[in-house]
């Protein structure tokens, strides 16, 4: 049994080597998915959010909370994402280490923790390899304008760097996925660990 712990930049094409482990089997553990559940509507963390950031972060409706604007202001204020992060965080951990341990109790043999804050939160401590998802700052831009249309040059480079640097990240790497060009030379990436791992 191995425990992959994935990350990568945004924009970097976590998701995609994502799909690619799913699709040969492994179990997949999707902290973007997890930090959404936790925030829905009456959960603890939409009150604690609520509480802070004010009426503001709401829809037009009033109905919830709008995650674009939400974004445009935790992405402009380092304190303010801190803030949000310390409400969150450490409910998106406690439910990682709850699936992991139930994948591990149904005998997945491999079981992928894909997280774009896999080290800052201490959650590679619970892989048994830490792979990251490589992709030049340039290629991220482009991506991340390309997925968010209605984002602009300087609030993609703000997301970007409100991250930890790539350099930074790799020295946790047991091993890299080269990202920067097309989907075919991912999957050839993927398939070779894979032989290895499986």
């Amino acid at each position: 049994m191995t425990v992959i712990g994935l990350t990568g930049g945004i924009a970097s094409g976590k998701s995609t080597v994502t799909a690619l482990l799913k699709e040969k089997g492994a179990a997949i553990i999707d902290a973007d998915k997890i930090a959404r559940e936790i925030m829905s509507k009456g959960e603890p963390a939409w009150f604690e959010v609520l509480n802070y950031f004010g009426d503001e972060i709401l829809n037009n409706d009033r109905s919830d909370i709008d995650r674009k604007k939400l974004a445009h202001i935790v992405f402009s204020d380092k304190a303010k994402l801190e803030v949000l992060n310390n409400i969150t965080h450490p409910k998106i951990i406690e439910e990682i280490k709850r699936q992991v341990e139930e994948y591990k109790k149904a005998g997945k043999k491999i079981i992928v923790i894909d997280a774009a804050l896999l080290i800052e939160t201490g959650l590679d401590k619970i892989a048994d390899e830490v792979w990251v998802v490589a992709a030049n700052e340039d290629i991220q831009l482009q991506r991340l304008m390309a997925r968010e249309k209605d984002i602009t040059k300087d609030e993609a480079l703000k997301r970007i760097k409100s991250q930890m640097p790539l350099a930074e990240k790799l020295k946790f790497a047991d091993r890299v996925i080269d990202n920067n060009s097309s989907i075919e030379e991912t999957k050839k990436q993927v398939d070779k660990i894979w032989t290895k791992i499986s």
